[in-house]
């Protein structure tokens, strides 16, 4: 008896943006638990509280799962420009949180929100890169 598997053969076409995605998901996990593990210490540095700093570390963790998920689906335009557009949601975040003085930053704070909300704003850039090559 023979068995045949099938896989799910995708085109080359999509292999830029799951590549993007794949980064974003995985640097995006392994700053979460370096944050969860960091937490206390990352607050007295930043400004913020221990309970701030767990969350978005909590958040970090999950939202890296979800994304690698999603990298993985058959087809992943949508997927994509759902990432995508929350990568540049939270580069606005960030910047509005700094602006806006949510928390009282320390220079470290500022440096490592507004970090963030550069590395977002490139994977977002990659992620819509790799959107374009769909076309």
């Amino acid at each position: 008896m023979t068995t045949i598997t099938a896989t799910a053969h995708t085109g080359t076409k999509d292999a830029f943006l799951r590549f993007a995605m794949r980064l974003d998901a995985v640097v995006s996990g392994v700053v979460g638990l370096a944050g969860l593990a960091l937490a206390p210490r990352i607050a007295e540095l930043s400004g913020t509280t221990p309970a701030v700093e767990y969350s978005l570390s909590a958040f970090f963790v999950a939202y890296g799962i979800a994304v690698y998920a999603l990298s993985r689906v058959t087809n992943v335009r949508t997927p994509g420009v759902l990432v995508t557009v929350g990568n540049v949601a939270f580069t606005v975040a960030a910047v509005a949180v700094v602006l806006a003085g949510v928390w009282p930053l320390t220079t470290t704070g500022v440096v490592l929100t507004l970090g963030s909300g550069v590395f977002t704003l490139v994977m977002a850039d990659l992620q819509y890169l790799g959107l374009r090559r769909l076309r």
